[in-house]
């Protein structure tokens, strides 16, 4: 940690974080909950270019960040052609900024990441054990110096058959269960998809995304980590680095 201070009487500790592949900061707001100090690296959606990004070294205490799954998962969000593989450059981006700990979520089919010098623990997540309401799952890779435990808390009574998620098929899921891909009515189908969407992201009724088109509002919410699973994560990152998860 480090301490910023404006005088005297006024002292904080800042746990700064370096977020890479963002998107729209849904695992940023669960870390941002938890009091840490969270930057926002590049993302394509906003027309950043992760492989020209080079952080300063020494300067963050951790790095968070999912790269995109669709070379692994099951299901594709968003995009076409053919999918590549940016581990590496989160790898990368890790020997580069030489943090005290990171973490990355992806599906359970993605390549572990393996940053020399970092003791790596694996946990696999589904959304409705940490509070939330869907079958959603991930995995979570924790690197760090030292044996540090990490260690997520999942709620003791959740329920047995957790309701899929719309997003999961880039909006092609209709209320009635069936898939839907185009045709009449799109429009107001996409539309009830980003709506469902967020609630089952654990997002607020009033979020919104202007700039975007209702299917782009989609498969954004759909590539991000749902709340409930971040927050829980987050706690266990915030246990883990104070000692406190051992």
């Amino acid at each position: 940690h480090r301490v910023w201070a404006r005088g005297p009487e006024d002292k904080q500790t800042v746990t700064l974080v370096l977020s890479l592949f963002p998107g729209i900061g849904l695992l940023d707001m669960a870390f941002e909950e938890e009091g840490f100090c969270v930057v926002r690296g590049p993302d394509l959606l906003w027309g950043g270019d992760i492989g020209r990004f080079h952080p300063p070294a020494g300067k963050f205490d951790g790095v968070i960040g999912g790269p995109p799954c669709q070379a692994w998962a099951r299901t594709r969000n968003y995009g076409s052609g053919h999918p590549v593989n940016l581990v590496p450059e989160f790898v990368r981006i890790i020997e580069e900024c030489r943090p005290a700990w990171w973490l990355m979520e992806n599906v359970p089919g993605a390549p572990e990441p393996v940053p020399p010098g970092f003791l790596v623990q694996r946990r696999e997540l589904v959304d409705v054990w940490c509070g939330g309401e869907t079958k959603r799952r991930r995995v979570f890779w924790f690197g760090s110096i030292g044996q540090t435990g990490f260690h997520p808390r999942l709620v003791p009574l959740h329920s047995p058959q957790p309701k899929p998620t719309v997003i999961a098929g880039g909006s092609s899921l209709q209320k009635d269960g069936s898939k839907y891909r185009g045709g009449k009515n799109y429009g107001a189908k996409t539309t009830w998809a980003f709506e469902r969407g967020k609630l089952d992201q654990g997002l607020p009724e009033a979020f919104d995304l202007p700039p975007f088109t209702v299917l782009a509002k989609v498969a954004a919410i759909g590539n991000g980590v749902p709340l409930a699973m971040g927050r829980a994560v987050a706690k266990a990152v915030k246990r883990a680095i104070n000692g406190k998860d051992r």
